[in-house]
């Protein structure tokens, strides 16, 4: 089943065309990535897809709705309830402790908040830095506690922006393992990555250059020798 469908979307900054022709369907529980390289037009879709920015033409349909067309104020709501977003640049709150970064991002306040934020980070390996502010914390920590925040409001869809672009290579190997845990969860997962690595762990992989979809492949789990998927990659990258 379908969760998002996004049908020939196209954007446009004056007259220069950043995106031209994209359809893309993401079906709930699948893991899709999308790759290329800088330029063509990555961070552009996933500002469409967390309706950060909204397409030129197209439609965007999330569970059936239409929602390209909605106002300021109902986005702010779909993006609080439908997406949690992971960043490269970790975008968290210097003076506040981990814990209080995953509350922060509660869109329901109760009594439950703080029992809900423990809860998330220990799903992501941090009931040990409850206390501890970013600057205490590695990369590969602050990352996992983006993903916590992300998780906090159980939202429908994992929207993350190149979540390993930070990393070095063991941490690297937390935050894939961390994916396809949520994924085995059911989460649904969209990541925007130049990783070739963190690519080939999707289900799909959308590929664009400038700004056009060039390819939609499938990933077949252990059924491809580790490197075949990062020849296709090659190809583009």
């Amino acid at each position: 089943m379908s969760v998002i469908e996004l049908k020939n979307i196209e954007k446009r900054f004056g007259d220069v065309s950043v995106l031209e022709d994209i359809n893309i369907t993401v079906n709930k529980n699948e893991w899709v990535s999308i790759m290329g390289p800088s330029g063509s037009g990555k961070t552009t879709l996933l500002n469409i897809f967390s309706l950060m920015d909204n397409p030129t033409e197209g439609e965007y349909l999330f569970n059936g709705e239409d929602v390209s067309g909605f106002d300021e104020a109902k986005q702010l709501l779909f993006r609080r309830e439908k997406i949690g977003l992971i960043f490269q640049q970790f975008h968290l709150i210097p003076y506040l402790t981990a814990l209080e970064n995953v509350m922060l991002a509660q869109y329901y306040h109760s009594a439950a908040d703080e029992e809900d934020a423990r809860a998330v980070l220990a799903k992501v390996g941090l009931s040990h830095r409850l206390t501890h502010r970013p600057s205490q914390l590695s990369g590969g920590e602050q990352q996992r506690l983006c993903i916590a925040r992300a998780l906090i409001n159980d939202p429908e869809i994992l929207l993350a922006d190149e979540p390993t672009g930070n990393l070095d290579a063991d941490n690297e190997k937390v935050i894939f393992e961390l994916f396809a845990e949520l994924k085995k969860e059911g989460k649904t997962l969209i990541t925007i990555t130049h990783n070739r690595e963190l690519g080939a762990l999707g289900d799909r992989v959308v590929m664009l250059h400038h700004g056009r979809q060039v390819s939609v492949h499938h990933a077949h789990h252990g059924h491809h020798k580790h490197g075949d998927h990062h020849n296709n990659i090659e190809g583009i990258l």
